[in-house]
């Protein structure tokens, strides 16, 4: 790649993050706001009131443990929707093609949609682990364990979330996966409970769910305690982000689902 097109490519990157920043931005009110609200009731419902009568989870109270999970949680998801949702609105309103036909490399157009979904989902995890700071006093015992995890289990979700965008015919067909396989991943990878707290057969199924390992990974971070090894958790992110990312530049290669 000559000096020439190293430049361009990085001004067609910058613009499309720009823009994706941009509409975060532009409708904070419903970009933002809702996961923090969603989270106070979180820290205030399971720490406070349920939490009260539980002592101790993997010998950390409750609230300092749920900490890490609903950070994670918070993150996933918003990674997941910015980035279904922005690119599938780029197909519905047809000025995806505009990008395709354009002399811009499809590395650039997919690393400038999943740098806004993460910059998103980094975003509303702040805020939420702001919000656990009003609760609970926050430690950090593993800085780069924690920001590595985050990144990565943003990275993952927000290709997850293109795919789904670039199958998607429709509005509904964005909001199946979240609902259906999203959630219950999150609420079943860890972030309320020990999993030895699982009789055997649930904690082999836990062990199957990649979100468990993300939850885990930050948690060790967060708190310095982890279900999981952190060599098996990191193997199984950084696989995820290799095979999710050459599936979607192999898909935008096709143009699958987004030529006529």
């Amino acid at each position: 790649m000559t000096q020439t097109n190293a430049r361009k490519n990085l001004v067609a990157l910058g613009t499309v993050v720009r823009r994706e920043v941009m509409r975060i931005l532009r409708i904070w009110g419903q970009t933002l706001m809702p996961p923090a609200i969603t989270m106070t009731l979180y820290f205030l419902i399971f720490g406070k009131l349920i939490g009260s009568q539980i002592r101790e989870m993997d010998g950390l109270k409750y609230m300092d443990f749920i900490v890490p999970g609903l950070v994670m949680m918070s993150v996933i998801q918003n990674s997941y929707g910015n980035i279904s949702s922005s690119f599938f609105g780029a197909k519905f309103g047809r000025h995806i093609e505009e990008l395709l036909v354009s002399p811009m490399p499809n590395w650039v157009i997919l690393l400038g949609y999943v740098g806004g979904a993460v910059l998103r989902g980094v975003m509303v995890g702040a805020i939420v682990l702001g919000i656990a700071m009003l609760f609970t006093k926050v430690r950090v015992p593993h800085p780069l364990v924690m920001v590595s995890s985050v990144l990565l289990g943003a990275v993952i979700f927000s290709l997850a979330g293109f795919i789904n965008a670039v199958y998607a015919k429709k509005f509904d067909d964005v909001a199946i996966v979240p609902t259906f396989i999203l959630t219950p991943l999150t609420y079943l990878g860890g972030v309320f409970y020990s999993v030895k707290l699982l009789p055997d057969w649930a904690e082999a199924a836990t062990h199957a769910n990649p979100i468990f390992y993300m939850v885990n990974a930050f948690r060790y971070g967060l708190l310095g305690v982890s279900d999981v090894s952190m060599w098996t958790a990191y193997a199984l992110m950084l696989g995820f982000v290799g095979g999710l990312g050459a599936l979607a530049l192999w898909l935008l290669k096709r143009g699958t689902g987004m030529r006529s």
